[in-house]
């Protein structure tokens, strides 16, 4: 075996020889760490050298391990709960090097982050490896594979996202602290990708921490007992007789058929979503919202609760009808039926509400109870089906009989019913599938109890309303009259056809004349009829009312109080709050109180009763939804250990679910749908700060995936072609005027990348790098600004911006045009910074991309101005988060230089990225990356600054009626007349229009002119005017000939006045200079630029925007000198200007 070690040091020659190490009477360890040691090291595992004793993996878990006296007592106290803690950091002088007396001292050779002790290679276990686990500190020590090391094992602490309530939270060492230098600080802090807390997932790690001796139910008491009293409600006893004489028993089983296969594929769905990962409280909203969304979880969660409020009510008006029924029958009335109903649904609610504070192990033994009782009844009544009592035939029950059953199969749709009134009628019996899902967060094991309670109730119930539909069509007829006397006489004998002629009664007479009292149409208490001791079923009634009853009143609460603690309605937070062991939401029980007890009030529930089923029905459907959405985005999280369910299954009880609502009542279902909507809209609108990893991302990234491969085998066509932006901004808010700009344009249209090139670093940390990227994406889309933004380490500009070229973009989501800041600064800094830029130009034109250039005259950096928190966007500041940073920057930045080493404000340590807010732990919310330092007090700006500061926002306001100005000298292919028709169809640009300038012969004017006019309208570009500039050629003025001249007198090589071998030499060192040969060469095109800047001062000196042809300059032959001072004569003291030169390739056609 040889001593594991990470990457070979330099000088490993200092560390003792691999034999003498691994020897058992090796000599003694150095007193200080070798060399080769790495800066910290992890406490190692204390083992007595002797033991013999054969102690278990999980006896060693248990043991305490001493600390050493080096370690810092101080430092590891303050560590996190479960951190892998460093425990020593190796002393340069020997000092604190030493074993604990207490411990033996672990022999053995450090090397990188690994430790190999004696004891790990002859250990009691064989070797094996396990953890070390110090109860005292709650601090892993890992042996793993035979020696210590700090990286870990695959564990299940390591996926937890709370503390609560499985386990504690561990954080596996990070990839910096296994794989850094190590001269860099390792035991950073951090959260893995997507494991964020949310503050409601904080507030539950917390609760599971603090609470102690909570209430966990089982799949039994849990769920199975709360579905099947919820399912079995009072239509199981009043109602079930009435749709059989109706439908006949053939169609009743259609309809109880129908209802289950809804409700079996909802709790399949309903099985397969909580079985993908740990299920919290909040039950049908938890299951939604974070399948689907925080929009249709945030919708549905609110009517959900909302429905089960009022259930409550319709639960015991249906208790306090019967009650009533009761006492009228003991000629008991107290007032009037709808104030006894009122009065007694009072009572009764009290009396729930005060089970339901009482705890949720009060509230299930309430429920056991009633289980029983209703058990009981429904027994009575099938004991009673096979009793035939002769006291009952004139009733219409005879037992079972072929005769009846035969009678009883086909429908007999009586007063205007149909199949679908009556099954609306049953289908509100076969919900109440969620009951149990409700209380998910008082499960012990939601993902095991959840899908085998739910099935196995549907299933039970099913069974039941069947036998129920089947035995009472075949025992009873359909109509009675209650009369004994109505036998049937001998003579009438033959002509009697109805089944009960077989038993000596006639119910002709009353059936003739709709006179019927008793019988499957007539009277809903048949059952009680039928039932072996009728007062058992009179108790049925009453268990089944008050469970369903007791069921919603805690589901309402439970699931309102999921919705506020995800902060979804901020208006409603405050039933957020829970009290006692188990977190009981005791406001949500006073709020659901309160509507319940409005509803039982008005005691007229034949209209809010079709609503709530849709409200039920709303949440199956899109249970249902949930999971075919999941299935479809194929997305590597969806893995339920449910495995019997289908994604196209769901998408048709999505669609039944959708269809039944509107069979029960379509008005209702109109509301229900308009009610989603509208609170979709209204969450979607107030954009709540969660990531829950949900399937509609999962979609938008599968679907954009997509449709990127296919675009990329799609061949570009003009009519297609959009301007995609690579904009070297720097960091994005440091070139404001430049970003707006770009982003009016290709807003909606195209794509915009906003290049930052990070130079200067002699060792570049990638991994701040990634997170700057994710920090000032987010700052993008805070600002409502649609760009990506794309940072690259270089060692200069040049290379920068080819990595850029290259590489930015994807498949046919690639930027085709680059575009850049005016370096106004060019002449005051090293001029190859301006080889630099304008290589950037050559190269833009080497790849085929457009270049474009924007010049304001008072500059676009503003990187450098201290304090200027004016620059957050209104979106940044009113989103309510402290202001914070600054970047000063004693000189000036350059405008076209994406990240010069100088600036202050892109060094790592000033970055506003890598700045943050006590508050500030990673989470999506953005903090603002401009703010203002409160130690240090504001600077005021000059006079320039200040101008610089207005200038740069003068792109964000509404351009009112202004002109942009149009010279488009040279045909490029399109794309300098493209641009501002793009920009002038944007709101803050629509009042601007369009003046095109062109070339052109003083004999020609009018023809030049037309021929435009004629090009335009059939690219079908709107203008307002057309000017031909006949005067382009003549000689500029000899003050600005004069002012050129002296602006380019530093920058010339004068070759004619030195040694040809020390002209060669100096061009060769300053590349930029500008020969005597190429300023006589390109002496007319010099005069050109000096002289359009004339007729722009002449022409364009008020315009909002100047669109300009940009010059070009054959590479290798204009020196980057002589280029940057055309462009600079040209641009200079005009209004704001944009240099556009297309790549020559057509990006209009008129063709169609």
């Amino acid at each position: 075996m040889s001593a594991p070690s990470s990457a070979p040091s330099a000088q490993a020659e200092t560390a003792a020889p691999e034999p003498d190490f691994l020897s058992p009477d090796a000599g003694p360890r150095p007193p200080g760490p070798t060399p080769s040691q790495s800066r910290f090291q992890v406490d190692l595992v204390a083992e007595a050298a002797g033991t013999t004793d054969d102690r278990s993996p999980s006896s060693d878990a248990s043991a305490a391990v001493p600390e050493p006296p080096g370690a810092d007592p101080g430092a590891s106290g303050e560590e996190a709960k479960g951190r892998f803690r460093v425990v020593n950091f190796a002393d340069p002088n020997g000092a604190g090097s030493a074993a604990s007396p207490e411990a033996p001292p672990a022999e053995g050779l450090q090397n990188g982050d690994t430790v190999m002790s004696e004891t790990s290679l002859h250990s009691s276990t064989g070797g094996q490896h396990h953890y070390h686990y110090d109860t005292h500190t709650n601090t892993y020590y890992l042996r793993t594979f035979g020696h210590n090391t700090i990286d870990a094992v695959p564990n299940i602490d390591f996926y937890r996202q709370t503390a609560a309530p499985l386990g504690e939270k561990l954080i596996r060492p990070t990839l910096s602290e296994l794989h850094d230098e190590l001269d860099k600080e390792p035991f950073e802090d951090g959260f893995a990708n997507g494991d964020e807390l949310t503050p409601a997932e904080e507030a539950a790690a917390k609760e599971g921490v603090e609470s102690k001796g909570v209430v966990k139910f089982g799949w039994i008491k849990g769920v199975l007992v709360r579905c099947m009293l919820n399912i079995w409600g009072v239509m199981l006893f009043i109602r079930m007789s009435w749709i059989v004489g109706q439908a006949g028993i053939a169609l009743s089983c259609v309809i109880v058929l129908m209802s289950t296969i809804v409700t079996t594929i909802t709790g399949l769905s309903t099985s397969a979503i909580a079985t993908n990962g740990f299920v919290r409280g909040g039950g049908a909203y938890y299951l939604i919202s974070r399948s689907l969304g925080p929009e249709f979880g945030g919708s549905i969660g609110l009517i959900f609760a909302f429905a089960n409020a009022v259930a409550v009510a319709m639960y015991v008006v249906g208790f306090a009808e019967t009650v009533v029924q009761l006492l009228k029958e003991a000629d008991a009335i107290m007032t009037d039926d709808i104030n006894d109903i009122r009065i007694i649904g009072t009572i009764t609610i009290i009396l729930l509400l005060g089970i339901s504070v009482a705890g949720m192990e009060w509230e299930a033994k309430a429920q056991i109870f009633l289980l029983v009782v209703l058990l009981t009844a429904i027994v009575n009544y099938f004991i009673g089906t096979f009793i035939s009592v002769k006291s009952k035939e004139p009733a219409g029950f005879f037992g079972y009989d072929g005769s009846i059953l035969w009678e009883n199969f086909g429908p007999d749709f009586r007063k205007g019913e149909t199949f679908f009134s009556v099954f609306a009628i049953f289908f509100p019996a076969a919900t109440g599938i969620l009951a149990g899902a409700n209380i998910s967060g008082d499960l012990a094991d939601p993902q095991q109890a959840i899908p085998r309670g739910t099935l196995l109730a549907i299933l039970i119930t099913g069974i039941v309303y069947l036998g129920v539909a089947v035995s009472t069509g075949s025992c009873i007829v359909r109509d009675a009259s209650g009369n004994a006397s109505d036998t049937l006489s001998s003579h009438f004998m033959s002509n009697c056809s109805d089944a009960a002629c077989k038993f000596g009664f006639d119910f002709s007479t009353c059936k003739s004349q709709d006179e019927c009292s008793k019988g499957l149409h007539n009277d809903f208490q048949v059952m009680s009829l039928v039932s072996g001791f009728g007062p058992i079923i009179t108790a049925g009634i009453f268990s089944a009312t008050l469970s369903s009853a007791l069921a919603s009143l805690v589901s309402a609460p439970k699931v309102f109080q999921a919705l506020c603690k995800d902060n979804i309605y901020p208006g409603l937070t405050m039933f957020a709050k829970g009290y006692g062991k188990n977190n009981e939401p005791l406001r949500g029980y006073i709020l659901t109180f309160g509507i319940a007890l409005a509803f039982i009030l008005i005691a007229e529930l034949n209209t809010i009763a079709p609503i709530i089923s849709n409200f039920f029905l709303a949440s199956y459907a899109l249970i249902n939804f949930s999971v075919f959405h999941a299935s479809l985005a194929n997305s590597p999280g969806w893995r339920p250990s449910f495995k019997y369910y289908n994604m196209w299954v769901s998408l048709a009880g999505a669609i039944l679910c959708c269809g039944v609502m509107f069979v029960i009542n379509w008005a209702a279902a109109l509301l229900t749908n308009a009610i989603v909507m509208g609170l979709y809209i209204y969450v979607s609108y107030k954009k709540p700060d969660v990531n829950w990893g949900s399937s509609t991302q999962a979609l938008t990234y599968h679907q954009a995936l997509t449709h990127t491969l296919h675009l990329s085998g799609v061949e570009d066509h003009i009519k297609n072609f959009r301007p995609q932006c690579l904009v070297m901004t720097g960091y994005p808010n440091s070139r404001p005027a430049l970003l707006d700009l770009v982003h009016s344009f290709t807003k909606n249209v195209g794509l915009m990348i906003c290049g930052h090139i990070r130079m200067g670093y002699r060792r570049p940390n990638f991994k701040d790098l990634a997170t700057e990227q994710a920090r000032y994406q987010r700052w993008l889309l805070k600002n409502e600004t649609k760009a990506f933004y794309t940072p690259v380490f270089a060692e200069d500009l040049k290379q920068g911006t080819q990595y850029l070229l290259q590489a930015a973009g994807l498949g046919r989501l690639k930027p085709n045009t680059l575009v850049m800041g005016f370096k106004n600064d060019w002449r005051d800094g090293d001029m190859m910074n301006v080889e630099m830029y304008i290589s950037m130009i050559h190269d833009a034109f080497d790849f085929q991309f457009g270049a474009v250039i924007l010049r304001l005259k008072e500059g676009l950096d503003v990187s450098h101005i201290q304090g200027q928190d004016e620059l957050l966007s209104s979106q940044e500041k009113s989103s309510g988060m402290k202001d914070v940073i600054v970047s000063i920057d004693t000189s000036k930045d350059s405008d076209a230089d994406s990240s010069r080493p100088s600036s202050k404000a892109t060094s790592l340590q000033n970055s506003p990225a890598i700045q943050k807010d006590d508050e500030d732990d990673g989470k999506a919310t953005t903090q603002p990356l401009l703010k203002k330092d409160k130690k240090s007090p504001t600077v005021p700006l000059n006079v320039s600054d200040q101008r610089l500061l207005e200038a740069s926002q003068q792109f964000q306001k509404k351009q009112g009626k202004g002109t942009v100005d149009v010279w488009w000298l040279f045909d490029d292919g399109g794309l300098t007349l493209l641009i501002p028709y793009l920009l002038t169809n944007k709101k803050r640009w629509k009042e601007c229009k369009i003046r095109v300038f062109i070339g052109g012969k003083i004999n020609r004017i009018d023809h030049d002119r037309r021929a435009m006019a004629t090009l335009l309208s059939k690219f079908r570009i709107d203008f307002s005017d057309i000017t031909v500039l006949g005067d382009i050629n003549t000689k500029p003025k000899k003050e600005h000939v004069a002012a050129f001249e002296e602006m380019i007198e530093p920058y010339r090589l004068r070759e004619d006045d030195m040694e040809q071998e020390a002209a060669e030499r100096l061009k060769n060192s300053e590349p930029w200079r500008i020969t005597d040969n190429e300023l006589e060469l390109y002496r007319a095109k010099t005069n050109r630029q000096i002289r359009l800047n004339e007729l722009l001062q002449e022409h364009s000196s008020t315009a909002n925007l100047i669109v300009m042809s940009l010059p070009l300059a054959r590479k290798g032959t204009v020196s980057s000198a002589l280029y940057m001072a055309w462009l600079e004569a040209l641009s200079k003291d005009l209004p704001p200007m944009l240099l556009v030169r297309g790549n020559h390739q057509s990006v209009l056609t008129f063709y169609s």
